[in-house]
């Protein structure tokens, strides 16, 4: 894996939040990229994506999303919403002097892409949504609201791999043991007495279980449609996915006849974007843009 740089910055309501900034690897140098993370994950998700796309010759920015990761947690739980949340990116990029970039979106990441489609088009080249899109499966937000926000402290990091296992397992039905354990050191952070916990505010789930965030809505819709109307778009869906099912898909695909579409084998929601079939799409993808 390629080194990063960490990155502090402040967000329009004085938060201090954080990101990863990989250098691209070697080629002329082209559009940045901008990785958005899931729900009630943070910037580690993308540890080996991102140097696969900086090799590309684009640097790479993977911010953990205000509450999560190095983030700092937000007193208000009602700021955790996709609204706040794009202003936060466009903040970072407003800090970075980056004025137009790439942008790759897991589930919530990509829900911020299509709300930043709405006010901050310019900012966008292309997209890549990561099982997700404007319409969504009751089943699985049910699903990831069933856990989100939910997990008490864990004794260890197999406690902690067992854990990701058990919610994760039917997305990933042929992932390694070894896997786990990495993806639990990317989610949960010890503390000073060596307990386990993750590393997100559980009030950012509140939307989800309490209905808040909705399965679909004429806003979401529209927003989708703009941006796949209007960029290049490229959705990856998980086989598995119970977020996205072949009837999300399909709507999708319908409403946007241009956008790119891969399906990853076997996989559920949501990619890890490291995926054979997902990495050949993105690469394939980001090769035809600037």
């Amino acid at each position: 894996m390629s080194t990063f740089t960490p990155i502090s910055y402040q967000s329009t309501d004085g938060l201090a939040l954080y990101a990863r900034d990989y250098p691209s690897q070697g080629g002329p140098a082209r559009l940045p990229v901008v990785c958005l993370h899931g729900l009630t994950r943070n910037s580690g998700d993308f540890d080996e994506l991102a140097p696969e796309i900086a090799r590309l010759g684009r640097r790479v920015i993977a911010p953990d999303v205000r509450g999560r990761g190095h983030s700092a947690r937000d007193p208000n739980p009602a700021n955790y919403n996709p609204v706040v949340y794009a202003g936060d990116v466009v903040r970072l990029l407003h800090d970075l002097g980056i004025a137009r970039a790439v942008f790759v979106g897991t589930s919530m990441g990509g829900l911020i892409t299509m709300t930043l489609a709405v006010r901050n088009l310019e900012l966008i080249a292309g997209a890549v949504l990561n099982d997700v899109g404007p319409v969504l499966s009751v089943k699985g937000l049910g699903r990831i609201a069933g856990y989100a926000g939910r997990c008490n402290t864990l004794a260890n990091w197999d406690d902690a791999a067992a854990y990701l296992k058990d919610i994760n397992g039917c997305a990933f039905p042929d992932s390694p043991d070894e896997e786990w354990g990495k993806w639990a050191r990317r989610a949960f952070e010890q503390d000073e007495s060596g307990k386990l916990a993750l590393r997100y505010d559980p009030s950012i789930a509140i939307a989800l279980q309490t209905g808040k965030l909705r399965p679909t809505s004429l806003a979401a819709r529209l927003a989708f449609k703009r941006l796949a109307h209007k960029r290049p778009t490229l959705l990856v869906r998980g086989a598995l996915s119970d977020l996205v099912e072949p009837d999300q898909a399909a709507w999708m695909r319908r409403a946007a006849p241009a956008m790119q579409y891969t399906e990853v084998p076997n996989v559920g929601h949501a990619p890890m974007l490291t995926e054979p079939e997902a990495l050949d799409s993105i690469r394939q993808f980001l090769n035809r843009l600037p």
